[in-house]
């Protein structure tokens, strides 16, 4: 046992003689340590570190805990000298020192090919760049924001719960909108239009289409039978309003697509297109 013992010690401190760098304590499966992984090999460790054959001479930190590498302490070398014949010392370093001559060698072997494959590239490249000209490429203009596409009101007055349209109502009209300032195109103030009144109510009213009658369409059903003006024409939907009388639901569309932006009635804070009577 005891020879097993100081068996592992000294193969521990031949091992370390020849790394200057420093061995962990422990070995892996992947890198050599100073004892083996072991429970046979801790009582020899707990050796070495309480008689200072071994100190700590750098920390490795390339894992995810940083630890402590050894190396040979004088008394290390003391003990490892008198007990191993020296001439078994230097063989041990001759065979560490071919080790690292074959690793030298692969790291030439790996630098050679890739100078080799960079002067390859180099000389790719100027073959190449002289026919290249210069050109200006066009810078694509990314996509902006997509905008709403307008969705009317179903008929009836009440806004299409498929989309955010908000109707403008009497009481809205009435107290945006004052004669002073709202006036169409016959004098000032809100027309009357006795005449006008009756036969949008009835158009309204006869209206069967999916969607409330647009301002266009029923101003060129007005326009048929009376000599009319879009002012007029204003002046009388803004007075049904403020009565109760219709509904004239915004448009909620971009502006720019506005079909016949003409016919269209500023009401409050939206721009009325639609027009349907009040149940």
């Amino acid at each position: 046992m005891a020879d097993k013992f100081t068996h592992l010690i000294l193969d521990a401190l031949t091992r370390v003689a020849a790394e200057p760098n420093g061995l962990p304590l422990y070995g892996t499966k992947t890198e050599a340590g100073l004892f083996p992984n072991a429970a046979a090999a801790k009582p020899a460790a707990q050796k070495c570190l309480a008689d200072d054959l071994v100190r700590v001479v750098a920390a490795d930190t390339r894992g995810k805990a940083p630890r402590d590498l050894y190396g040979l302490s004088d008394k290390g070398w003391e003990f490892l000298l008198a007990a191993v014949n020296p001439k078994q010392v230097l063989e041990d370093f001759v065979r560490v020192l071919e080790a690292r001559q074959g690793e030298v060698s692969e790291l030439l072997a790996t630098a050679r090919r890739m100078a080799d494959g960079l002067h390859g590239l180099k000389d790719a490249v100027a073959r190449v760049l002289p026919n290249v000209t210069a050109a200006r490429v066009a810078r694509p203009t990314p996509p902006g924001p997509e905008e709403p596409t307008p969705s009317p009101s179903l008929k009836g007055g009440e806004p299409d719960p498929r989309n955010s349209s908000t109707c403008v109502g009497p009481r809205e009209a009435s107290r945006e909108f004052t004669p002073s300032l709202q006036g169409g195109g016959r004098g000032v103030g809100l027309l009357p239009a006795p005449d006008l009144a009756p036969a949008v109510r009835a158009h309204l009213a006869g209206h069967n289409g999916p969607t409330d009658c647009t301002l266009p369409d029923l101003f060129r059903a007005l326009a048929r039978d009376t000599a009319l003006t879009i002012g007029e024409f204003h002046d009388c939907l803004r007075q049904l309003c403020a009565d109760g009388a219709v509904s004239l639901p915004a448009w909620t569309g971009p502006l720019y697509a506005l079909p016949e932006p003409q016919y269209a009635l500023l009401i409050g804070h939206g721009i009325a297109y639609y027009a349907s009577l009040r149940g």
